[in-house]
């Protein structure tokens, strides 16, 4: 711990310079790296569990929908309380969690401790989510949406190496293999650790100017910004239902519809999730540029095209589809993000909990409602349904601008 004090031993012109928090950022993501890294040992571990277990593809549904609906009702109320009584240490707290649901689930001997574990990693994740996108903003220097891109990148980095860690360290030494990762989950404690020492030092020097951006949406009624808030709701359902579809069950796609072996299929789904977190990184910064609306419109209507394509492909264009609609889809967040922060400045840990909360609600519910309808007709049948969910993208129209396009 001697060097983890150094930091808030510092000056505040130091807590506050260009470097440290490039370091905090950079820290926040790699952590943020970490904690997905563990979410999407899940669904890259199902084809495992499943016979061992005897899953039906409803009950994979309902682990997914476990974690991903915990964290969904919980990382609300979690943002709402830390932007009235901050807790500087609920960073590490929240990764503890994670910590016991993963070796929970190395162990666990029945499909009941199997959702009970998966539950502890949503409790773990409804804690870390709100409090270090409130990190992520502090440590962004003013560029919000870059900031917001590339602590999202660290996260959609971990979720693509997920699946090829398991396809390498779980895949030979089964369920048992799911230990082996609390070791990066300790290191991630031990940094959240450090950033909450900074977190606690810097709170008072700059939580007022992280928190409160320019009011651009000051010309805009209540009615207006309740009405904008709604639309980047529903065009979070769109964007991540599709992508339960593909997380939770492009393995079994490509198993059943091309006959490829397990490994290969996690090979393929770390292609698509090494996509979306290449278009996590550019979404931000583009839409600082740019403006975040321009952001919005094309990563969830611009994917359109592809996923109606997608059902007929082979396995060859199959797997390019997925890396475009990946790239594109992934690049909403970080604008979606940001816009609905800068609609309701002042309230960072509840916006920032309410959009992760209902991304991960929509995976969840999505994860289940897609494996009941697998389950009553088909995957290939899924990926039909799903293809039009981009269309909902057309309500982006509805958005007011908030912002004139950014030169620099």
């Amino acid at each position: 711990m001697g060097q983890t004090s150094t930091l808030p031993a510092s000056s505040p012109s130091s807590i506050t310079s260009s470097g440290t928090l490039l370091r905090v950022l950079a820290a926040a993501s790699f952590c943020h790296l970490l904690n997905d890294m563990v979410q999407s040992l899940l669904p890259s571990i199902y084809p495992i569990l499943k016979g061992p277990f005897h899953l039906n593809f409803t009950q994979i549904g309902y682990i997914t929908l476990t974690y991903q609906i915990i964290a969904s009702l919980l990382q609300p109320f979690v943002g709402h309380f830390t932007d009235r009584t901050p807790r500087t240490y609920s960073l590490p707290i929240g990764m503890t969690f994670t910590l016991a649901g993963l070796l929970l689930f190395a162990i666990a001997p029945t499909f009941a401790w199997l959702i009970f574990a998966s539950s502890l990693i949503g409790v773990g994740s409804a804690i870390f989510h709100p409090e270090s996108s409130r990190i992520a903003r502090m440590a962004s220097g003013g560029h919000h949406g870059f900031a917001q891109s590339f602590f999202q990148v660290g996260g959609n980095t971990g979720s693509a190496i997920g699946p090829l860690l398991a396809a390498f360290i779980v895949l030979p030494r089964g369920q048992v293999g799911m230990a082996w990762f609390s070791i990066p989950v300790i290191l991630g404690i031990v940094i959240l650790i450090w950033i909450s020492r900074w977190y606690k030092a810097s709170r008072t020097l700059t939580a007022a100017k992280a928190d409160t951006g320019p009011s651009h949406h000051a010309h805009l009624s209540r009615g207006k910004i309740i009405g904008a808030i709604t639309v980047l709701v529903a065009l979070i359902f769109s964007k991540y239902f599709y992508l339960a579809s593909l997380t939770s069950y492009y393995t079994f796609y490509l198993i059943s519809h091309f006959q490829v072996s397990v490994r290969t299929s996690q090979e393929l789904l770390f292609l698509f999730l090494a996509a979306v977190a290449a278009g996590t990184l550019i979404g931000g910064p583009v839409g600082d540029r740019y403006g975040r609306k321009y952001v919005i419109w094309v990563s969830i209507l611009g994917v359109l095209p592809f996923t109606l394509i997608l059902p007929y492909a082979n396995l060859t264009w199959t797997a390019l589809l997925s890396v475009i609609i990946g790239f594109v889809l992934s690049s909403a967040f970080s604008a979606i993000l940001v816009y609905a922060q800068e609609l309701v400045p002042g309230r960072i840990g509840m916006i920032s909990g309410l959009f992760f909360g209902f991304a991960f609600g929509m995976g969840g519910i999505g994860a289940a409602v897609l494996g009941h309808l697998a389950d009553a007709t088909s995957i290939t049948h899924v990926y039909h349904l799903c293809a039009y969910l981009p269309a909902i993208g057309l309500l982006t129209g509805f958005l007011p601008n908030l912002e004139p396009a950014k030169k620099h």
